[in-house]
């Protein structure tokens, strides 16, 4: 086998592809926090409505996301993911230019921008690269395509800032459409491998979605790995939705939430490149439980530490190393075990798990607030499930599945 890491145009074009469209959606869908006080000015929201909405966008991403994996896999990752910018588009022009009060809030910021985002973001563009390679070098390319995110959640949020100082939160969207459209161009460029990269590979091959749901259902792994991204997906979407708010509530200005915002989207990019790496080193389910241990002590150290820039900047670049480097191992042991015939599926069932974890996050959030005036419980939820979380891994059996024709 050769010592090359990509071994052909078509896999450079779509590892590629899919890094620049993940790094438009998900920057994008990262700046949703700082619309808050925006939204409440302009469109008369609470931050109760805000949470619900952030969190039926999650919901519906998380349900959306294994719909667009079976798309992926059964007709092509390009032709899902072009159709989740055009649904994304229109969420977005919604929002701006009404109706978008009321019900009309929830469909486009929450319904609308949700869905597109289920073949956009995380699971469609990670799986559809990983497919392109081989188990030795996928946490890697995931680790790569993730680490993309990164980027636009550190330029994003910059941009975002400024232009909802300088232009408006009308204009600003009317931006995001422009990003939009150019993500929906670069989409078509993800295409599927000429050939599939598996193991028992002749025996894979006839195997239907419906039995393949089936065997993943039946493997404890599978069971621990959805219930260890629930945590992840609670933690990271309280964090990207109500941080603004919640340094408000500390006494710290507006610019300090969005310093946070960038240096998770900074240092992100070390953190899931660096996990990619210590993936083809390490067994993935050491490593996660590691990292959702240090997620409590980075949460912990900075709600109980008083409110100051440099314990901003502090929990800003120790929580983005700990980001998103969920996915490249969780991806990883999902292809490892199963396979990768029907991955972008398989991992996206994963993340609805993930997205129902984020509705809760977001709604409690905000609810916790209007409720208590205070964030403090949900923070407090966050670090005791970053402990369930690196229990519930420990168990995971990476071994793949030993398939027979009597199996399948």
């Amino acid at each position: 086998m050769s010592e090359k890491f990509i071994n052909n145009r078509l896999t450079l074009i779509v590892l590629i592809s899919a890094c620049a469209v993940i790094m438009i959606s998900m920057g994008l869908r990262q700046t949703f926090g700082l619309f808050f006080q925006a939204f409440e000015e302009g469109l008369g929201c609470t931050r109760t409505e805000f949470g619900l909405a952030i969190g039926i966008q999650m919901i519906f991403w998380g349900m959306f996301s294994p719909l667009f994996g079976l798309v992926a896999d059964r007709f092509g990752g390009n032709k899902a993911v072009f159709i989740g910018f055009l649904i994304f588009g229109a969420g977005i022009f919604m929002l701006y230019s009404g109706p978008n009060t009321g019900i009309y809030f929830q469909i486009s910021l929450g319904v609308l921008i949700g869905i597109a985002l289920g073949a956009t973001a995380i699971s469609v563009p990670v799986s559809e690269v990983s497919k392109h390679f081989p188990n030795e070098k996928r946490t890697i390319a995931s680790g790569l395509v993730t680490a993309a995110a990164s980027v636009g959640y550190f330029i994003a949020p910059l941009f975002t800032k400024y232009s909802l100082g300088e232009f408006g939160w009308e204009e600003t969207l009317k931006y995001f459409l422009y990003f939009i459209l150019f993500g929906s161009i670069v989409s078509l460029f993800i295409f599927a491998p000429k050939k599939l990269i598996d193991q028992n590979q002749s025996v894979v091959k006839d195997q239907t979605f419906f039995e393949a749901l089936k065997e993943a259902f039946s493997h404890k792994g599978y069971l621990l790995l959805n219930a260890g991204f629930f945590v992840c997906g609670f933690q990271i979407t309280l964090i990207a939705t109500h941080i603004p708010g919640y340094m408000q509530e500390r006494g710290m200005g507006g610019w300090s939430a969005t310093i946070i915002l960038a240096l998770i989207g900074l240092f992100n990019i070390i953190g899931t490149l660096g996990m990619g790496y210590l993936g083809t080193k390490y067994r993935k389910k050491s490593l996660l439980c590691i990292l959702y241990a240090l997620r409590a002590v980075s949460i912990a150290i900075f709600i109980f530490s008083p409110p100051s820039n440099i314990m901003s900047i502090v929990f800003g670049i120790s929580f983005g190393l700990l980001w998103l480097s969920t996915v490249p191992p969780t991806n990883g042991i999902v292809a490892q075990i199963f396979g990768t015939k029907y991955l972008s599926s398989l991992f996206g069932i994963v993340f609805l798990s993930h997205q129902v974890g984020a509705f809760i996050g977001a709604y409690l959030g905000g609810y916790f607030y209007d409720q208590f005036g205070s964030y403090d419980y949900a923070f407090y939820m966050a670090i005791a499930l970053s402990i369930f979380a690196t229990i519930v891994h420990y168990p995971i059996n990476e071994r793949p599945i030993q398939r027979s024709e009597a199996t399948i």
